[in-house]
């Protein structure tokens, strides 16, 4: 979230920001139950004053035999008492509107970021790879995990409903050695990889900036009060809720796990294979440094660098998108897509996104940090995802495709593949 006393002195800066990303917010509204917050706190303790001023007075009359005085003052205190009584309800009303309307404060948008309703209006800052040519008809990913029983969509759905799928033999292995080749390489740069917990409290997902805009995308474990994570950065952020760190290097995470996604409003959209799945994997990047934007900055380029280093090994043609306001989430200052080709889409699709926060989570999550002159101040965090799968499967099961249908495999993966070379249609790598 914001600073209230920034959000009163940019209100129209911010309301801009909601309104662009498409957010139902008033921040006028919001100024106006902070001022009746406000009024209502004096008045609270104004009247909480008079009530201690009048008991030790009270007090001073006993002691003094003057019970008639105290008497009435006793009245008078009761009925200070009902109307503090009064006041403090309304405050505490007062109070859940203020928290209500704060979490649905945006991040304003870096002043770099495009204006723009989706992501027609994202701005391609670099495109990378010669795109296939074949002097054959290309089969899409489907048809080529059929040919190698590497994929099992009908079955998938016959025990997961809708979305579902299975990974069998070379496809698992494919599916298993990108999210290696990912996390080994973010190993070699400095990353801790982490194991992480998929059932969180909801208090996390507010916190990271995941609730209350977009909770009807998670999963809800309802008998156990807890949610399963879209992503890794949840856990991963949380991870250092409620503490003050020693940000003398910036803190570098990683994490390999399953996630889960309900995919609300995507009805009709990428029904077939694994585009938009309801769970899948992902190597996630998290990292928490101090509030120099310089900094982040620096280290939002090079955490996408990361993902533009791992499309580079797969042999994979792509493009880098910088993100318009309407395509952004509440929590973003400034972000940036990779987009892979896929040939049986014709274009060009998401499979990798890096988001600068600057403080948007650790205020939210209470992380700080000392700045140069010892004063606490909250952190800004970063997230990149280094790859998911199996939509990462798309273009690397495509492009790779030969006349034959077997698919080429890149030097890259082969060590975890047995220093196989080729994915061959008997349904084994050799």
């Amino acid at each position: 979230m914001l600073d209230l006393k920034s959000i009163r002195s940019n209100a129209a800066k911010v309301q801009e920001a909601a309104d662009q990303k498409g957010i139902q917010v008033s921040v006028q509204e919001l100024l106006s139950w902070d001022d009746q917050r406000r009024a209502l706190m004096r008045e609270t303790e104004s009247l909480r004053e008079q009530r201690n001023l009048g008991s030790n007075r009270m007090g001073a009359l006993l002691q003094a035999g003057e019970h008639a005085e105290a008497a009435t003052l006793r009245e008078s205190l009761k009925n200070l008492n009902e109307g503090l009584s009064s006041v403090e309800e309304k405050l505490e009303e007062t109070v859940k509107n203020v928290q209500r309307l704060m979490l649905l404060i945006p991040n304003v948008p870096s002043p770099d970021s495009p204006i723009g309703q989706s992501d027609l209006d994202n701005v391609e800052v670099r495109c990378v790879g010669e795109l296939p040519e074949w002097n054959f008809v290309p089969r899409n990913h489907m048809e080529l995990g059929v040919l190698h029983d590497i994929i099992d969509m009908p079955r998938g759905v016959k025990v997961g409903g809708a979305r579902s799928y299975y990974l069998k033999g070379a496809g698992l292995l494919l599916h298993r050695a990108v999210q290696q080749l990912a996390l080994d390489m973010l190993l070699e740069r400095g990353f801790t990889p982490m194991e992480v917990p998929l059932m969180v409290r909801e208090e996390p997902l507010i916190n990271t900036g995941h609730f209350p805009i977009g909770q009807e995308q998670t999963y809800a474990v309802n008998d156990a009060d807890k949610w399963l994570v879209g992503t890794s950065e949840v856990p991963l952020v949380s991870y250092y809720a409620d503490e003050v760190l020693d940000l003398q290097e910036p803190i570098k995470l990683a994490a390999v796990s399953n996630c889960f996604r309900s995919e609300v409003g995507s009805a009709g959209r990428d029904v077939r294979g694994l585009y938009r799945v309801h769970q899948f994997a992902k190597v996630e990047m998290v990292i928490i440094c101090d509030p120099d934007e310089a900094k982040s900055e620096a280290l939002l380029q090079e955490i996408t660098s990361h993902a533009e280093e791992l499309l580079s090994l797969l042999e994979l043609p792509y493009r880098v998108m910088l993100v318009c306001t309407g395509d952004m989430s509440q929590k973003t200052y400034k972000q940036y897509d990779i987009e892979t080709w896929m040939p049986s889409r014709e274009a060009y699709g998401e499979t990798h996104s890096s988001s600068n926060l600057l403080d948007f989570q650790a205020r939210r999550s209470n992380i700080r940090c000392h700045d140069a002159e010892g004063r606490l101040v909250y952190c800004h965090t970063l997230n990149n995802t280094a790859v998911a799968s199996p939509r990462i499967l798309i273009p690397l099961l495509e492009n790779h495709q030969r006349e034959d249908g077997s698919i080429y495999i890149p030097p890259a993966l082969r060590k975890y593949l047995g220093n196989r070379e080729v994915l061959r249609c008997e349904g084994y790598i050799g």
